[in-house]
């Protein structure tokens, strides 16, 4: 018996997906287990597999389409089984299927097409000649809506092997090399560097040499040309014009003396676009004279003669007329082109803001056994633990006996988290990332330090994965070690809460009725009305208190 399988829900998040590439065609026979398709999700590209056996009898999403989940995407039944009151289940109608249809797909013809629909449907559909792969804007992390093409490491007419890094993508969370997956020439590129589309848009087209680009671009849905981009297909004309690119930025000059394109990482561009050193006067020290971020920090620009005397300021008055001498200067000011980190950090939390009603509490800790407690575990060999480690391990045992502060808002439900994923805030130089600690709870003091480090660390260099951003149920943000003595924050949907950490300050504090010098730093829980009252908040920092102001609670 026939059997339908649905457009699969392949991460938590996932509305839809795409059909990335087919592995069987209509007629192939499935055995249990065997990958049937590559789906791409709103988070990666997954292999799925099939849990029928028979014969692959209808393919209803073809290769780049997208569908809501739930959708039809193939049906698996015995050879030359009967599917057409299955097709007619999902208003779909068909002649047959048949393991000879050239084309791998079951053709879907309607009762009654006028002539002129045939040949606009043949039009539309068609195929793009064997061996030409379109290359689509990848997502590269859960939240990516649209990527800028930091640099093309590539150019029209280069040979290329599976493998090969094409480009350098900036998302909204890293800048990220994006290798092929197939060989071929580079017969088309679509969009130019500095420049920002948005995921799915054509980004590349690789095939052999000498295909038509003009008819691949025209035969795909949603394969289009971009405006002021010539055709490809002549691979001299671009080898010639491939040193004539316009730049992003004076600074990001692509041609040097001989010529060539200069490479450098996208780090290492922007800190010169921020210094205003040419790229074109730096040595790289990297792979292949790569100029790398060390290069423009040990930068020192020749020296310049400055024999001509400084001119006279225009309109200088004597100081007999005017003896109170008023500054002159000119206004200026330069427009910097957001980051695709920035505009996301932009709107992430502006919806939060306007969506969740934030409400605050704040209390105050008595850290007086917590830094003898540190002091005395980093006494310790090789064991290296900080305040804000014990403030996440503090947070996610509070968790464990709130489950209500560890909830997500779902419109019509709310969300219990029964695992505790702990995000920490680490600051970038373009704004602010939120590594997750899986399974906060499990972990020690002495894990969470190492973790906390590793991961802080991979954040400045740009080099966390996607994985490791995603999933957190609290979030912990600390501008302690600025001397910030305490603040709120903006809460990291679909958290419901977010702990904000001050400094330590050394202060006189009332105990048991004397005036001592004390220790104590001040926390900001802010919340979602939605799903966390304010005495379940509270209680939350109640327990919280206990943990940090009896430190070997937390180490048993």
């Amino acid at each position: 018996m026939a059997e339908v399988i649905n457009m699969p829900r392949l991460s938590d998040t996932m509305e839809e997906g795409t059909v990335a590439k087919w592995l069987k065609k209509v007629g192939d026979n499935i055995e249990e287990g065997d990958i049937l398709a590559e789906i791409e999700t709103d988070k990666a590209t997954m292999e799925f597999e099939s849990f029928h056996e028979g014969t692959l009898l209808h393919i209803g999403i073809k290769e780049g389409d997208s569908a809501p989940v739930d959708a039809l995407l193939a049906i698996v039944g015995e050879k030359d089984e009967d599917i057409s009151a299955l097709l007619d289940g999902s208003s779909e109608k068909s002649d047959t299927a048949k393991t000879s249809d050239t084309r791998n797909e079951v053709e879907e013809k309607p009762d009654e097409v006028p002539v002129s629909d045939e040949k606009e449907s043949q039009s539309e559909t068609t195929a793009i000649p064997e061996g030409v792969e379109v290359i689509k804007m990848p997502r590269l992390s859960d939240t990516m809506e649209e990527g800028t093409v930091a640099s093309w490491l590539k150019k029209v007419g280069d040979k290329i092997e599976e493998g090969d890094i094409l480009a350098e993508i900036e998302t909204d969370k890293a800048t990220m090399e994006f290798e092929s997956f197939y060989s071929g020439t580079l017969l088309y590129i679509g969009i130019k560097e500095g420049e920002s589309s948005p995921v799915d848009t054509v980004l590349a087209i690789i095939g052999p040499e000498g295909t038509d680009v003009d008819s691949v671009l025209k035969a795909g849905p949603g394969v289009e040309k971009a405006e002021n981009t010539p055709s490809e297909s002549s691979v001299e004309t671009n080898k010639e014009d491939s040193g004539k690119e316009e730049t992003r930025a004076a600074v990001q000059k692509t041609a040097a003396n001989d010529g060539e394109r200069i490479f450098a990482s996208p780090l290492a561009k922007r800190i010169a676009e921020e210094k205003g050193i040419d790229l074109a006067e730096v040595t790289g020290s990297g792979d292949n004279g790569r100029i790398v971020k060390r290069d423009i920090e040990n930068y020192e620009p020749a020296k310049k003669d400055a024999t001509q005397p400084a001119a006279a300021s225009e309109g200088s008055v004597s100081p007999a007329l005017a003896p109170i001498s008023l500054p002159v200067g000119e206004e200026s000011s330069e427009e910097v082109k957001n980051s695709q980190m920035r505009k996301v950090i932009a709107k992430r939390l502006a919806e939060s803001k306007f969506t969740a009603p934030h409400y605050y509490l704040l209390i105050e800790v008595d850290m007086d056994q917590a830094i003898a407690a540190r002091v005395q575990i980093n006494n310790l060999p090789d064991t290296k633990v900080s305040y804000n480690d014990m403030v996440v391990k503090a947070s996610a045992m509070a968790l464990k006996k709130h489950p209500q502060v560890n909830t997500s808002w779902n419109g019509d439900t709310t969300r219990y988290n029964h695992h505790i994923h702990v995000g920490v805030a680490v600051a970038v130089e373009e704004g602010l990332v939120v590594p997750v600690l899986k399974f906060t709870d499990q972990m020690g003091l002495t894990q969470i330090g190492a973790a906390v480090k590793e991961l802080a660390g991979k954040a400045r260099n740009k080099k966390l994965t996607p994985a490791e951003m995603e999933g957190s149920t609290f979030t912990v943000s600390n501008l302690g070690m600025f001397g910030i003595m305490e603040f709120t924050s903006i809460i990291n949907q679909p958290n419901s809460a977010i702990l904000s950490v001050g400094a330590i300050e050394e202060k006189p504090v009332v105990k048991n009725g004397q005036i001592v010098v004390g220790n104590t730093m001040k926390l900001s829980l802010a919340c979602d009305h939605r799903t966390v009252d304010g005495a379940t908040g509270a209680q939350f920092l109640q327990t919280l208190r206990t943990y940090l102001e009896n430190p070997v609670t937390m180490l048993a």
